[in-house]
């Protein structure tokens, strides 16, 4: 099989690598973070501050997934000629880096295939979005460890300068040379990343022509993931709400009217909602700190919570560390941008908090558990 180029060769391969392999261990890292956040592990939870913390993590994980893609499929058209080669393997070194390909290789393209369809809220397979990818993640790095260990010195080799450079398959005159094409590779890296980057970074939000949410549209002028109506709570009875505060950690339970909520003190905070999919918004938050609440009710100073909605089914819980607890901006937010929330927006009552996924920043708060 014949694969005519005159780009392929050692140096190209080493420096699509070298690049994939920043790429692709910034996205892992950040993606393990995002992941053990989400999943509240006991031994792990990122701290209320610094502020913005998760919102500039997250948001690198997303542009590094997406920097990827032209890099991978760049690296995959580069040296696709060695995969076709026969014998498939010449030595035992040989065949255990031929095989660590098959883990690298099905574990990026499944990664960045489900990531990407996931910003996107398309998610066409039978699983686990979170597991799956969490489980990719784990076995694309594993391969991509075995991968630099068997190229380590060819890959330095290839990159010095002077260097004799081996190609990997036909070299036909014409076409691009090698400056042109990596120039056009990173440069289409380049502008996929600035283009979907202002759904998470406000300067770049005139330049998100590609981003697949806009983070100043929805109701109240941003978006939401999960409406009011898909909960049943599009019209909450403001007369019969009660927020409860109880627990083995309080030492006067409280069943809080939405009056009494409103006539207590009030603090305003600019608080990121920054969601798994990709995008984030700042908005102003007014309402009752968390610490008020926990304090009015007899909580130890040390004291944790979960934050119950007042719907059924999934994603109704969330963990609440003493750390964010008893941060200064941690609220039970009445209001957004001085206005009361929307329905889609948590309306009576949404905690809010820095370095919180927005999966755990849940709306339509009922119950603060305390313990």
């Amino acid at each position: 099989m014949r694969f005519p180029s005159s780009v392929r060769d050692e140096r190209t391969a080493a420096v699509l690598g070298s690049a994939l392999g920043i790429t692709f261990t910034v996205c892992f890292v950040t993606g393990v973070v995002s992941h053990l956040v989400q999943d509240s592990a006991g031994w792990f939870h990122l701290p209320a501050r610094p502020a913005g913390l998760y919102h500039w993590t997250q948001g690198l994980h997303i542009a590094t997934g997406l920097a990827s893609i032209p890099l991978l499929l760049a690296k995959l058209w580069a040296v696709i000629p060695k995969l076709f080669e026969w014998p498939p393997f010449s030595s035992v070194a040989h065949f255990v880096e031929r095989l660590a390909l098959v883990p690298l290789v099905g574990g990026a393209l499944l990664l960045l295939f489900t990531g990407l369809a996931n910003i996107n809220i398309w998610r066409p397979w039978g699983f686990s979005f979170r597991s799956g990818h969490y489980a990719a993640a784990w076995i694309a790095i594993g391969g991509l460890i075995v991968h630099v260990g068997a190229k380590w010195s060819t890959t330095r080799r290839a990159m010095r300068r002077g260097a004799r450079i081996v190609s990997v398959g036909d070299a036909p005159s014409g076409g691009l040379d090698r400056r042109s094409f990596l120039f056009t590779i990173f440069g289409v890296s380049g502008l996929v990343t600035l283009f979907t980057a202002g759904q998470t970074y406000a300067p770049l939000r005139k330049l998100a022509l590609l981003a697949p949410r806009r983070p100043d549209v929805g109701p109240q002028g941003f978006p939401v993931n999960r409406l009011a109506s898909s909960v049943g709570l599009e019209h909450v009875d403001v007369a019969a709400y009660r927020l409860l505060i109880d627990g083995p950690g309080v030492a006067r339970p409280l069943a809080l009217h939405y009056a009494d909520l409103r006539a207590m003190p009030q603090h305003s905070a600019r608080i990121p909602i920054t969601c798994v999919e990709g995008w984030s918004t700042t908005q102003t938050w007014t309402g009752v700190r968390v610490r008020d609440l926990l304090a009015l009710a007899g909580a130890r100073p040390e004291a944790s919570a979960t934050v119950h909605a007042l719907h059924r089914g999934r994603l109704r819980s969330a963990p609440l560390s003493a750390d964010h607890a008893h941060d200064r901006d941690a609220l039970l937010a009445l209001d957004v941008n001085g206005e009361p929330l929307h329905a889609d927006h948590g309306f009576p009552l949404r905690l809010v908090g820095h370095n919180r996924p927005g999966v755990h920043q849940t709306k339509w708060v009922g119950r603060l558990e305390v313990h």
